[in-house]
């Protein structure tokens, strides 16, 4: 039957060609302008680490002023970054299955062809656990060791791009790469990886690139580095210098660990409590105690990385994608009303009144499909456009369609054509035989 119902809506849908082009232009630009917003939203909503959610934790400790709130806005929330000296002795304290402190600053790059010119890469300074703890996908090679981490070793993890770049996509585990004048052994090279948001590192800009190498976090004391994004301080140090920030309560580095499940998070969390405690006792950490172990979904929601305009934008989208259904309804209204003779001549000969629904919702249906498919073009086009609009941003990132929002904006168009349809249908049902055959 349902073959029969199809055949029949083909015929109707093909002779009333200009309201069926209405119906389907209405519902494939309600379509483009809610999935091109929506797919914005579903970018930047997006938890790259949703499989290791429950495991991966991000450590806030509450070192800031007595007297004044890290957040005035939201007293209650503890600084987003910690200081060297918390991250140190609690990566030291080894607790959790791994331990990720890191901060980002950049290095120049001397290539060893001579007609590539050295350039600066952003480095990521970070501890071995990073790598479990974040799974980059390696072509080659992988991390270091917590001996290379204790040592300083001269060691790094590239990206794909320097690999392509500096040794033409050869395994170049083992080879030497020249970074800020000195030679760094390389152990590992990555696949290509671009996790959306930048979960790991959002102060910098939660849709921002990963950074190009990673070296171990000794190397960059030693060097005297800070963080090149956040740093924040609420008083001056005491000791003067780079040994000064490092005793500090100045905030620039992101810690990260990894626990086996909410129940270990539940110890690391005791832990925690008891360092702050310990910490109280030598004149540190003033305000009461406000320790948090986000999970990364958590962790998203507390950073804002959805703003509040991206999610007004998509609604309304859908508030124009509804004002489009609602003139759908009145022309299927019209298109199936203008059918009611040919209704009642059906009725008078059998056709029973679930036929007759059946048949109209699936015209509904399929006006829906129709639009859907040409609403997707429509989407591909908003993305395109915002791609050209806001190129070299992270809107340029985040407006690429995938597979699910396909799928979901066909399926949106179906059921709402035949929401829409639901009306239209049901007056068509009510259509008397027997006054209809007296009007004829």
């Amino acid at each position: 039957m349902i073959g029969y119902y199809l055949r029949l809506a083909l015929i109707s849908l093909r002779r009333n060609r200009i309201l069926t082009a209405l119906m389907v232009a209405a519902i494939a630009l309600g379509i483009g302008m809610s999935m091109t917003s929506m797919t914005v939203l579903h970018m930047m909503s997006a938890n790259p680490l949703s499989h290791k959610d429950e495991q991966i934790r991000r450590v806030q400790v509450d070192n800031w002023d007595a007297n004044n709130p890290w957040d005035d806005d939201n007293p209650a929330e503890p600084p987003d970054l910690m200081s060297y000296q918390d991250v140190r002795n609690l990566v030291a304290a080894h607790k959790a299955e791994h331990e990720a402190g890191f901060f980002p600053n950049v290095l120049s790059l001397e290539p060893p062809q001579r007609e590539i010119k050295p350039y600066m890469v952003e480095a990521l300074f970070t501890t071995h656990g990073f790598f479990p703890i974040f799974e980059p996908p390696f072509k080659y090679g992988g991390g270091w060791s917590q001996a290379e981490d204790d040592n300083a070793a001269r060691v790094a993890v590239i990206d794909q791009e320097t690999n392509e770049k500096i040794f033409g996509g050869e395994n170049s585990v083992g080879r030497k790469v020249r970074l800020s004048g000195e030679d760094y052994t390389v152990v590992g090279v990555l696949e290509k990886w671009h996790p959306t948001p930048l979960v790991y590192h959002i102060a910098a800009g939660a849709f921002n690139d990963p950074q190009a190498v990673f070296v171990p976090m000794s190397i960059g004391i030693e060097k005297e580095l800070v963080s090149g994004s956040n740093n924040s301080c609420y008083e001056d140090s005491s000791d003067p210098g780079y040994q000064g920030l490092l005793g500090s309560e100045c905030i620039w580095m992101d810690l990260w660990v990894q626990v086996k499940d909410d129940a270990d998070a539940q110890r690391y969390l005791s832990f925690l409590n008891n360092y702050v405690a310990e910490q109280k006792k030598n004149g540190r950490f003033p305000r009461p105690v406000n320790n948090k172990l986000r999970s990364v979904s958590e962790w998203l929601v507390a950073q804002r990385v959805v703003s509040r305009d991206a999610r007004t934008q998509v609604w309304l989208a859908f508030a124009f994608f509804a004002v489009c259904l609602i003139n759908t309804v009145g022309l299927l209204l019209a298109k199936f009303m203008g059918k009611a003779p040919e209704i009642g001549l059906r009725r008078a000969v059998g056709a029973s009144k679930p036929a007759v629904f059946a048949q109209y919702l699936t015209e509904s249906g399929l006006v829906g499909l129709a639009g859907g498919v040409i609403g997707l073009v429509f989407t591909g086009l908003g993305l395109l456009a915002l791609r050209k609009l806001y190129a070299g941003t992270s809107i340029e990132k985040l407006a690429q369609l995938d597979w699910t929002m396909v799928g979901l904006s066909l399926l949106i168009a179906l059921v709402a054509s035949l929401i829409a349809g639901l009306y239209p249908t049901w007056r068509a049902c009510q259509v008397q035989p027997a006054t209809q055959l007296k009007t004829q």
